[in-house]
């Protein structure tokens, strides 16, 4: 067997390194050779060279040996399962985007069935708000109900006047780490420790109110600020607001839905709304100045004479906010014409002699109306 290579040379670090140095050394060396992405002949045995290297340097008592004993003393004293043990290579795989399994360590693997973030549920509200307020950007309040630390242990989930005890069989670390070997491969797996359930304490005596969870269960009222343009079924992410965690771990998020309701008049397009005006046909055919509604009240509009059935006319900035920018869409109009269903006898006698006034000359057209 070859000698093995000063592990401050195979990380490309000085002797003197910080332990955010040679983490950020072998973050890059890893990416480099790890065998899921490099096939490259020699990268698997790099990538096992810089593992243990990593293994030994981020270890404070390790690297204190290493540096007093050199290679032979430190290999006399630590097999290949005491260097691996205890080394936190999770949270850098994950960062890297390479999940919890870890091969090709020594010729075998290193996976994780432990996750490490203890990060609490998250939650999802459904909220229904009016167009009106969705234009204006609104605050809103919703209950909830979540997991919070116990008012009566406040968290510890031991009974008042009680401690926890430090697990005898995980040291506190709440993980507990197993190996074994397949001909040249040895698997390290990372569980949580079966003694104290992931949680690195014993509770002897735990508190009646939470039986020993550290949680229970309140409802809480959230203030939640609804941006003006908001669109229907747009989610609304307030971190920390969700469901909290056991041993002091981070909450999870919540996650507000926002429902706009069906409006009686408008119908939303993106940034635009739209609007039908019915109008009588001799407003159509004279021209008129009409009231039609808007978001902030009614405005006028003026229709030039002649305008046709399913004419548009557009009324700039009327429409909703633009929530990724500055101005707002535009309120677009789409004439319609009012036909009686019945009619007076003068209204008769009028159509009639309008209908001979007109006489066989107009000729019918055919036109695309986007509706």
């Amino acid at each position: 067997m070859s000698e093995k290579r000063d592990y401050y040379e195979v990380l490309g670090v000085q002797r003197n390194a910080s332990k955010d140095q040679i983490k950020d050394a072998y973050r890059k060396l890893a990416l480099q050779y790890h065998p899921d992405r490099n096939k490259e002949t020699g990268a698997e045995e790099k990538f096992k060279e810089i593992s243990e290297a990593y293994a030994v340097l981020s270890d404070d008592q390790k690297r204190q040996q290493y540096d007093t004993l050199g290679h032979s003393g430190f290999d006399q004293r630590y097999t290949s399962e005491d260097i691996f043990r205890g080394a936190d290579f999770s949270s850098i795989f994950r960062d890297m985007g390479f999940g919890d399994l870890f091969r090709t360590i020594f010729g075998g693997g290193f996976s994780s069935d432990y996750e490490e973030s203890n990060v609490g549920q998250d939650i999802a509200y459904e909220l229904e708000i009016t167009l009106e307020e969705a234009a204006r950007g609104v605050e809103k309040e919703v209950d909830i109900q979540r997991t919070e630390k116990c008012d009566t242990c406040y968290g510890s989930g031991a009974a008042p006047g009680t401690t926890a005890n430090v697990c005898s069989r995980c040291n506190g670390a709440g993980k507990v780490q197993n190996m074994r070997k397949a001909g040249f491969a040895t698997f390290v797996q990372v569980t949580a420790c079966p003694n104290c359930r992931g949680k690195g304490k014993v509770i002897n005596s735990p508190c009646n109110s939470c039986q020993g969870s550290g949680l229970m269960r309140k409802r809480r009222t959230i203030t939640v600020k609804i941006p003006a343009g908001i669109e229907d079924g747009s989610q609304l992410r307030l971190r920390g607001e969700g469901e909290m965690a056991p041993n002091d771990g981070l909450s999870g998020d919540l996650y507000v839905i926002v429902h706009i309701k069906q409006h009686p008049e408008f119908i939303r397009e993106g940034n635009d709304l739209w609007y039908v005006a019915i109008l009588t046909y001799p407003q159509a055919a004279l021209g008129a100045e009409i009231t039609i509604p808007t978001l902030e009240g009614e405005t006028l509009l003026k229709v030039p004479a002649g305008t046709q059935v399913g004419k548009v006319l557009v009324l700039k900035g009327k429409g909703m906010p633009r929530i990724r920018g500055y101005g707002r869409g535009d309120l677009l109009v789409r004439i319609g014409i009012y036909v009686p269903e019945k009619l007076t006898a003068k209204q008769r006698s009028l159509l009639e002699e309008l209908a001979k006034e007109f006489g066989s000359d107009v000729k019918s057209k055919s036109r695309k109306f986007r509706f």
